[in-house]
This record gives structure tokens, sequence and C-alpha cells, in this order.
């Protein structure tokens, strides 16, 4: 996996969902400076290429444990966001990383939930590629970035314009867009795990106007994983990264102190 480093420290992982290394920008100088940072593109998406076969969470989830423990960092501190969330978790499941945060996690919604997922994101991306050469002046107006991030931000209008259509354009781009959004809407839900298996101390993160995963499916974690901790965050989407960066860069240092 194609990755990026910057910073000093005990190694902090930052696992994407349906985006690159760049989804990060907003948090990363911040987090750099108290620690190494290790942002990695997961296959097929930046400039990791996708794997031959097809794609499922698992595989997923597969690659991203070979990577993690290639590289030294089966015990490193993991966090991840939408279905690099629902990765991390997976990885303290199967016993790695020394403590997790999950932002706003794929995998534990309802079927109908499930099915709205799978057709209003997959036609997000759609729209977007048929867009793409206009991006730029779309998104640099105010109202174009609420149009096209409402469903992801609870303020769009507030984005940097520049990184919004580097976002899009990323998201437009990768190859993996379209096998991962199908993968998470009609393969398995997440699995949990039952009191005192996991390897640390696990924080779900989830912002109170995600209209992705919604917060209704907070409970469903918090079931699943009963020995993690949920703290919900007001103002924010699917990305407290983007919403919230300077409370994310906080709960994340201190989550993994």
């Amino acid at each position: 996996m194609h990755t990026v480093r910057t910073g000093t420290g005990r190694p902090l992982v930052l696992v994407p969902g349906v985006a690159t290394t760049g989804t990060w920008r907003l948090v990363l100088d911040e987090l750099a400076a108290e620690r190494e940072v290790v942002a990695v593109d997961l296959p097929g998406f930046g400039q990791t290429p996708l794997f031959e076969g097809e794609v499922t969470v698992e595989r997923y989830a597969d690659e991203l444990e070979a990577h993690l423990r290639a590289d030294g960092l089966e015990q490193a501190d993991l966090v991840g966001s939408s279905l690099g969330a629902r990765l991390v978790l997976e990885m303290a499941r199967r016993g790695l990383g020394r403590s997790i945060v999950a932002l706003n996690p794929g995998g534990f919604w309802g079927p109908r939930q499930k099915q709205v997922f799978g057709a209003t994101l997959r036609a997000s991306v759609a729209l977007v590629r048929r867009i793409r050469p206009t991006l730029p002046t779309v998104v640099g107006n105010p109202a174009g970035r609420t149009a096209l991030l409402a469903q992801l931000s609870a303020r769009p209008w507030a984005l940097p314009a520049d990184f919004a259509t580097d976002e899009l354009r990323g998201l437009a781009d990768a190859p993996g867009a379209d096998p991962a959004l199908k993968a998470l809407a009609t393969g398995p839900d997440q699995d949990g795990a039952p009191s005192g298996t996991l390897p640390g101390p696990v924080l779900i993160v989830w912002g109170k106007q995600d209209r992705v995963t919604l917060p209704s499916q907070a409970g469903r974690a918090q079931e699943l994983f009963p020995d993690a901790r949920v703290e919900m965050f007001d103002a924010c989407g699917h990305f407290p990264h983007w919403d919230q960066p300077a409370r994310t860069v906080t709960t994340v240092l201190a989550a993994t102190a």
C-alpha cells in the first residue's frame, strides 16, 4: 500500500474510507506535531492499485492486516474513517492495534439503511464523474460545495474549496470506489467483539448529523463492541476530520495517549 509518513514519535496509522490519504489534510499537521503519522491508501485509491479478484470488506481487512504486519505496525495506534473505521475495528477483533479510534464506521446499519446507502452513494459517485471537468468551478462556489457534499458534511460550505475539489477528484478517479461501495452495500455487516476480547481501548466517534451512517447506528456498534466507548460530535457529519478537525485531533491524541 502507498504510505505517507510524517512527524516523529510513536506511530499513528490513519486508514481512510472511500478516499485517499488526502482526506486527512485538515488534521495531518496537528497530529504529526505530536506523533509519527502513517497514512495509507487502501487498494484502488490514490496510489495503491486495486488487487485482483473479488472486492470484499474481508479482503480489504486481509490486505490491511498484511500491510501492518509487513511494516511492523501491528501494535501501532490505529485511526480509521468510514470504511477505514470499520477496518480498524476489524483489526482490533483480530488482536491488532494498541488503541483504536473509529470515526463513523460502516457496517452497523439496518437492511433498509444499507439499501439507501448503496443507492445514494453510488449515484453520487456517478454524478461527480460526469461533472469532473467542471469541479473546480462548481466546488469553488459555497453553494456548489453544499450541493455536492451535503450528504458527507454538516458544513460543506465551510470546507476549503481546493480541499473539496481534490477529495471529489480522488473519488471520481478511484478504481476502487464502485466495488468498495458495492461490497459495503451488499456484503456482510461488521462482526462484534465480546467483552474482554479487545487488545486495547477502542473509541467510536459519531457525527450527530451523519447522513451516510446514521447516528442511530452508534447504538448497534456499542452493542457489538461492549468494551468500546462511544462519543457523539455535535455539528458533524460523516467525516469528523472535515467538520470538527480541532476536536478530532484532540480526541485522537487523548484516546491514543
